[in-house]
């Protein structure tokens, strides 16, 4: 992959490349991660998904493939391939694939979520919630 001039070691990565498939829950492929930034491939079976939560960080949510449903605080943005959805820091999120496809989407966080912002995420993994707060599959 061509690199621009003046841009030193960034990885590149071929989105299939990186593909990664659970059927219990999504799965995503760390491509880059620094004390600022983590950028990952996220891949979601049809209706997978990450629960809501609210880490203090921004994201990213960019969809190359599938439908599903992005929740940014209280508002659920139906997502297809070429949608791009911002979460400031502080505020709700979650990914799920629709109930009848894959997902296939490209996060990028800034900066990396901590692992106890992730608690939520994995209770909400275990519970089968993807809205922990109202018990929503």
């Amino acid at each position: 992959m061509p690199r621009s001039a003046g841009v030193s070691d960034v990885p590149a990565t071929i989105f299939d490349a990186e593909r990664t498939d659970d059927e219990e829950r999504f799965s995503t492929s760390g491509v880059f991660r620094s004390g600022r930034a983590k950028f990952v491939c996220g891949y979601f079976e049809p209706g997978q998904f990450i629960p809501v939560h609210a880490p203090d960080s921004d994201v990213v949510v960019t969809v190359q493939s599938g439908t599903g449903t992005v929740r940014e605080g209280e508002v659920d943005h139906a997502v297809a391939p070429g949608d791009v959805v911002v979460v400031e820091a502080g505020g709700e999120r979650g990914v799920r694939a629709d109930d009848d496809a894959r997902l296939e989407a490209v996060l990028v966080t800034a900066p990396p979520p901590t692992d106890a912002e992730h608690g939520p995420v994995r209770e909400g993994i275990r519970r089968g919630e993807f809205d922990p707060r109202d018990g929503s599959a």
